[in-house]
């Protein structure tokens, strides 16, 4: 080889690891320590138990807007503003904002860190200090400009696993902020459909104290003829008085619900007491109802997606700490201009200083801290992944559960709906008995607080069907759209 190949080798050798160091702190080109995440695979079963699911159509469930099939539009207004007005949403989507401002911060150490320096000084050195020759003091000015800059290499994917674990964080906020929204519309459907069966239950209470007014008035009337004794007259008072104290504790309930409706909304308490005083139906769905399968609630429940997401940022974790056994390779440069007299600081050429050059820092010995922090992340990634395991049986036990609860609260509803039925013609026959006659007034005062039993309790019921059939939405993560993107 001649010396002028020799040459170019040289030459060519500094280059080429420059170029490559290059690449790597740009590109991340190298080998990555730690892991790489695989998503879990869990055995999912089939279809749902059969007994949970009479009444309830297979198929493919529409869950991005259920509370459609309501057809309530105050309904659809008081989501709608929820989903404008809701504090917890907005704090949910300000942890977006600060994940993905800190995956900002992580992607940044891929760059180089360059800083600007100046020092503008004048000293003044009394004669003192001074060599002997010199009888007075002596003032001079000093200038330096200039900057430095370092610049870590990735050799070991420190930083890409740092932006790994980074990425997996905020997909984690986005999903948090979903969680929040199908809560949510849950809450909002839930408090207003308690609303609603409210002041059926008010307007059935109300109902029942007419009538026993009118049988207070019966027996006032018969015992003034001498047709009935001081009893029955004692006795409607006290059916009627019963009666009239469930009225008050109603009331208060409806009052707090519609309360909570605003505060729902991001709105004062009373802001909905105007607009839902006036009494409606509960809501009832148009529409068959239909559940997807449980392998499908791994796609569709928030918090099984952030559990999921979190057992991901903690695994790249792994990595980066095991990032710290190695050498850290840097490059580093500092430029500087100094000179006594400012107008010489651009061109005096003799104060002109810079260096340049690669350095690494190896921690030899650290009394197990890297070691020890790595198995900590080893076990912090075995933890994530049973609260995810754990988080998939929760969502199958809650999806259950409120199947269960939907499917026989409306066989309890049918059968106090024809309770209803039979008790107010039992009361109807009872009074004419009474009127007749033929029985006393206990009878009847059995029979009408039987009646308002069974009325309070069935509009009770009722309101309760329409919940339980939110909690199967919301168990089932509806509310939103997978295929759409959170933004700024």
């Amino acid at each position: 080889m001649g010396n002028f190949q020799k040459y170019c080798v040289l030459k060519l050798i500094p280059f080429s690891v420059l170029v490559l160091i290059i690449l790597q702190g740009c590109f991340g080109i190298g080998p990555k320590l730690g892991p790489d995440y695989a998503e879990p695979r869990l055995d999912m079963q089939d279809v749902w138990h059969q007994e949970i699911t009479k009444g309830l159509a297979d198929g493919k469930a529409d869950l991005q807007t259920w509370w459609m099939v309501f057809n309530d539009p105050v309904l659809n207004r008081l989501i709608e503003r929820a989903d404008q007005g809701n504090l917890q949403l907005k704090e949910a989507f300000a942890r977006i904002k600060e994940a993905r401002a800190n995956r900002g911060i992580k992607a940044g150490e891929r760059f180089p860190d360059l800083n600007a320096t100046g020092d503008a000084r004048r000293i003044r050195s009394p004669h003192t200090l001074l060599p002997p020759t010199t009888q007075k003091s002596r003032t001079d000015d000093f200038f330096k400009f200039g900057g430095e800059g370092s610049w870590e290499i990735d050799f070991w994917g420190r930083i890409d696993r740092s932006i790994e674990s980074a990425d997996a964080s905020l997909e984690a906020s986005m999903e948090d902020y979903r969680d929040v929204l199908v809560m949510l519309y849950s809450d909002v459907s839930t408090n207003y459909v308690e609303a609603r069966a409210l002041q059926d239950r008010i307007k059935y209470v109300r109902g029942n104290i007419e009538t026993q007014r009118k049988s207070l008035q019966l027996t006032k009337d018969r015992f003034d003829a001498g047709l009935a004794p001081d009893l029955d007259v004692q006795q409607a008072e006290l059916n009627l008085a019963r009666t009239e104290s469930t009225l008050p504790t109603l009331e208060m309930l409806l009052v707090q619900t519609i309360n909570r409706l605003g505060v729902l909304l991001g709105e004062h308490p009373s802001a909905l007491h105007d607009e839902l005083v006036k009494p409606a139906s509960i809501p009832n769905p148009s529409e068959s109802i239909t559940v997807g399968l449980p392998v499908e609630l791994l796609r569709q429940r928030p918090d099984i997606r952030q559990a999921e997401r979190e057992l991901a940022a903690q695994t790249a974790r792994i990595g980066v700490a095991k990032a710290d056994l190695y050498p850290t390779f840097s490059l580093f440069g500092t430029f500087e201009i100094g000179a006594n007299d400012f107008s010489d600081v651009l061109s005096y050429s003799k104060s002109r200083m810079h260096s340049f050059g690669p350095s690494f820092r190896w921690n030899i010995f650290d009394g197990g801290r890297v070691r020890n922090q790595i198995r900590a992340e080893d076990a912090r990634t075995e933890q994530a992944l049973v609260r995810y395991e754990q988080t998939v049986l929760d969502a199958l036990e809650d999806v259950e559960n409120a199947m269960i609860s939907y499917i026989q609260e409306e066989v309890r509803r049918n059968a106090l709906e024809r309770s209803v039925k039979a008790a107010r013609k039992s009361t109807d026959l009872v009074r004419t008995l009474y009127i007749s006659g033929l029985t006393d007034f206990q009878n009847v005062q059995e029979m009408e607080r039987f009646q308002f039993e069974q009325e309070d309790q069935f509009a009770e019921s009722e309101g309760k069907v329409i919940q339980n059939l939110i909690s199967v939405y919301r168990s089932l993560g509806g509310g939103w759209n997978p295929g759409v993107k959170i933004h700024e």
